[in-house]
């Protein structure tokens, strides 16, 4: 059989596309290896818009419940299938998921990235006990408490920025001597009285039993340990995109997103469109992901019917 559309990834993005191609009747087949994205493991979400706070879980369930509603003749799911490869077989393209492979006219690829995870003592006990990754998520938790950011980019000055509204102090540490953010980004958010930042710091430590008490680091200039209490610690220290599978015919950036064109999401390849975390887009947000997979959706099926 031959698909009209493959949708890799079975998070907002791909959740978002494959609602809209069984609305358009679109001869669809969906990947999910799992549902939920990078939110699956959130204990609470409280910016999907339309919904005031719900867990992680429920969130991915419900991207689950939402596509199967919209199953029918034209849109099929195939689930516990991972992406392995894509090849281009003339105008069509095959993607191979272990030893089954499937064809199709035109592929949208949704599977996302995943946290480069903090390297510390406790880090992993105390994740979604204090430690987080999503300061959009999780930080109105923290709200009149003194948290830190770790990662001196611009995603952790943004974070830095975000917890200023409503956090009693943050601290950002980087562990390197210089920053890599934007010179306004920073200017602007190291200017706020209740933001301090730290360079040339190793995180040794999350301190704390069942939540968040503090941290401890390592001076490098000093060679001291220094502890810090804080209650929350909003980790941004990179993201991995889940695109090893598309390296041999997408070109990708230097962090290995996908480089797409951000107005109608399709890449340099004709007939592969991709959306959410696992391009070289500015933002990473479930809302966003979401958006932008219904622009891709909207863009394939023009193309597929204006050929």
């Amino acid at each position: 059989m031959v698909y009209n559309l493959i949708i890799i990834g079975g998070g907002p993005a791909g959740t978002a596309a494959a609602v809209y191609a069984a609305r358009k009747k679109l001869r669809t087949l969906m990947l999910v290896a799992e549902w939920g994205g990078q939110s699956n493991v959130s204990e609470q979400v409280y910016n999907w818009i339309g919904t005031v706070s719900l867990s992680g879980m429920e969130l991915a369930e419900n991207f689950k419940k939402h596509v199967m509603a919209n199953t029918s003749d034209t849109l099929e799911v195939k689930e516990g299938l991972k992406a392995e490869k894509i090849t281009k077989d003339g105008e069509l393209f095959k993607v191979r998921t272990g030893e089954e492979e499937f064809t199709a006219k035109t592929i949208l690829i949704t599977t996302g990235s995943a946290r480069r995870k903090l390297e510390a003592k406790n880090a992993d006990r105390l994740e979604h006990k204090g430690l987080t990754y999503c300061a959009s998520c999780d930080g109105p938790i923290f709200a009149d408490q003194d948290v830190a950011v770790v990662g001196g980019g611009n995603a952790g000055f943004e974070s830095a920025a975000q917890l200023l509204a409503y956090c009693k102090s943050v601290t950002l540490l980087h562990r390197s001597d210089t920053f890599r953010a934007d010179e306004v980004t920073m200017e602007k958010v190291l200017s706020n009285p209740k933001m301090k930042a730290v360079k040339n710091v190793d995180i040794l430590e999350i301190k704390g039993d069942k939540f968040v008490e503090g941290l401890v680091y390592k001076d490098k200039t000093t060679g001291a340990d220094v502890e810090l209490k804080v209650s929350g610690i909003f980790v941004e220290i990179g993201q991995i995109p889940n695109t090893e599978f598309v390296k041999d015919i997408l070109p990708l950036d230097e962090i290995g997103r996908i480089k797409i064109d951000p107005t109608t999401q399709k890449t340099s390849v004709p007939g592969i469109w991709a959306a959410g975390d696992a391009t070289d887009v500015l933002y990473h947000q479930n809302n966003i992901a979401a958006g932008d997979a219904v622009r891709a959706l909207e863009d394939i099926y023009l193309a597929i019917h204006t050929r």
